[in-house]
This record gives C-alpha cells, sequence and structure tokens, in this order.
C-alpha cells in the first residue's frame, strides 16, 4: 500500500467520523422528541395465518424494540391478504418456474380509550420466488417470500404510524 492509499483511507475515515453525526433518522427522538415512548404504546392486535404471525412479530420489534411494555394508548389493527401468483409456466413439464406472492395489509391506528381513528391505510407488497420439482425445496422458498412480504409490510406500516404519532405530537 502506497503512502497515497494511506492518505486517501485515512482522509474518508476523517470524512466519515466528521460526518458521522449529521444525518439522524426522519422519524427519530431528537427530530420529534417522545415519538419513541409514543410507539411503544401501540399494541398490535393479533393477526391471523403464519404471515400474519410473521408480521405482527416485526411490528412489535420495530415499535417496542426495547422490550419494555408502556401502557398500551393506541392499537394497530390490520387486515392482511396474501395470494401467489404464477406468471410464467414451463411448457415441457406444464408447471410454473417462478411465484410472486402479494401481501396486502388494510390498516387502522386506533386510540384505545375513544376508539378514534387516526389512521387509515393500505400496504402492499412483493416478493418473487423460484419453483422446482422439490416439494419441500418450494415450501421453504414459499414460505421465505412470506418473510421477506411481512417484512417489507411492517417497514411500510411503521414509518406510517411513526409520522401519524408525530404529526399528533
Amino acid at each position: 500500500m502506497s503512502w497515497f492509499d494511506s492518505a486517501r483511507a485515512a482522509a474518508a475515515l476523517a470524512a466519515a467520523l466528521a460526518l458521522g453525526g449529521c444525518f439522524q433518522p426522519l422519524y427519530g427522538e431528537a427530530a420529534h422528541p417522545g415519538l419513541v415512548e409514543k410507539m411503544r404504546e401501540v399494541e398490535v392486535a393479533p393477526i391471523p395465518d403464519r404471515i400474519g404471525h410473521y408480521l405482527s412479530n416485526n411490528l412489535i420489534a420495530k415499535m417496542n424494540g426495547s422490550g419494555e411494555s408502556a401502557p398500551a394508548k393506541y392499537r394497530l389493527t390490520i387486515k392482511l391478504t396474501q395470494t401467489a401468483q404464477t406468471p410464467t409456466v414451463e411448457s415441457q413439464i406444464n408447471t410454473a418456474d417462478a411465484a410472486t406472492v402479494v401481501g396486502t395489509a388494510q390498516f387502522d391506528l386506533t386510540k384505545i380509550d375513544g376508539g378514534a381513528v387516526l389512521y387509515s391505510g393500505t400496504a402492499a407488497s412483493a416478493a418473487v420466488y423460484d419453483r422446482t420439482l422439490q416439494s419441500y425445496a418450494d415450501l421453504r422458498a414459499a414460505r421465505d417470500a412470506e418473510i421477506r412480504v411481512a417484512r417489507s409490510l411492517a417497514d411500510e406500516i411503521e414509518l406510517r404510524v411513526a409520522a401519524t404519532l408525530g404529526e399528533k405530537g
């Protein structure tokens, strides 16, 4: 490594350290004081089915990642629908060689004490997976696609809930 490469690496490290404190999350505690505590006050209502279980677990982890339970003031209810689409079919064996899992979540954020709806919305996500003639591999790939869809839906729902609670602040 030449002295020029060492100097360039040191300059990049110094720039990264200097700019490290400049970026803050859009809906973080510094921008919206008390938002983290409000997010912990959101109760996620049970969601049926396996993909609902994945979505529920992701939302609980995102909204109350500390594990501390605050008294719930808001309830998040979600109606989740899931479909699988197979747009292409292999002509020689007459089976689909790929599939798409599509998840759509209609959700409401309500106040527990009065039942007033603070926000209603719809989030959608899709994940593609390859299909083979091996049934266990297909099952595992479909389940992995469900997990990816649930994670994506949780990200979108969490962002909208944070925006709503940040505005109400």
